[in-house]
């Protein structure tokens, strides 16, 4: 399940291209970009680092990236006149604020929680989207809680606030199993090389979907809240340009089309 790192260079290539190839005039986007004050790492441009996959806020669909974060992050670079381009890069470097820092992106989209942990080393924008935390299964496992898998194995996603939690929760005995992608994570809970896996509960809901010998046993309310991560220090209109572009969603209705496009109803 999980894509080779050529075959998906290649993607993200092209579709740079395309991107570059369909806007009619990328000196003017880059006035635009550079009227509103906000320094971009390429003219024209504004480039996202995300780590896919991550169904659906970030996925290839056709040799294209889609999703929930995608849409949003478009939402800003029609505001500043340029088109999105799209880095997948590794979580820990979108996290840690490394990539930001070196310049490789102007803003992360990767379903990223805001902790007080990450606001030290990254600039958030408001929060975008309201998660929690779940517990994924095989269906009939008789698993219900996190106190069953005494004994037992249980994967997370290394860096992640589902990771944390698990290890602050789980029992002493369970061995906790990292996996750097969320498609391994998932995948060994279905193919059975682990009992359970722990991620935010959108993503598990979805994925259960598509498999239906899976379910969702448990959920975790941790008040968790989703935002675009920024160089700290130096992107503050950048900021100012994505919690506007959230804000304008919210209030015209174009965050609720997009919730209900991509998780199949409109936020509660």
């Amino acid at each position: 399940m999980q894509r080779g790192s050529v075959g998906l260079g290649v993607l993200l290539a092209a579709a740079a291209l395309a991107l570059g190839a369909c806007g009619e005039d990328d000196s003017a986007g880059g006035a635009a970009a550079a009227d509103s004050g906000v320094d971009l790492v390429k003219d024209g441009e504004i480039t996202t680092c995300t780590h896919l996959p991550y169904q659906p806020f970030q996925f290839e669909r056709g040799g294209e990236i889609v999703g929930f974060d995608v849409d949003m992050i478009d939402l800003v670079a029609k505001k500043l006149g340029v088109e999105q381009s799209i880095v997948d890069t590794p979580f820990e470097g979108i996290q840690s604020g490394e990539d930001l820092n070196a310049r490789k992106c102007d803003i992360a989209a990767a379903a990223m929680t805001i902790t007080p942990e990450r606001e030290q080393k990254i600039a958030f924008s408001s929060p975008y989207f309201d998660a929690n935390q779940a517990l994924l299964v095989e269906k009939g496992s008789g698993i219900e809680s996190l106190e069953d898998l005494g004994g037992k194995t249980i994967g997370v996603q290394s860096g992640t606030t589902g990771k944390l939690y698990t290890e602050k929760n789980a029992p002493d005995d369970v061995q906790i199993k990292d996996y750097e992608d969320l498609a391994l994570e998932l995948s060994s809970v279905k193919s059975g090389q682990i009992p359970a896996a722990v991620n935010d509960i959108p993503v598990l809901l979805d994925y259960v979907k598509q498999n239906p010998e899976l379910e969702v046993a448990a959920q975790f309310e941790t008040g968790e809240q989703y935002g675009f991560g920024m160089k700290k220090g130096t992107s503050q209109k950048l900021q100012q340009a994505v919690n506007d572009a959230i804000e304008q969603a919210r209030a015209d209705g174009t965050y609720d089309k997009l919730y209900e496009k991509w998780f199949g109803a409109k936020p509660e």
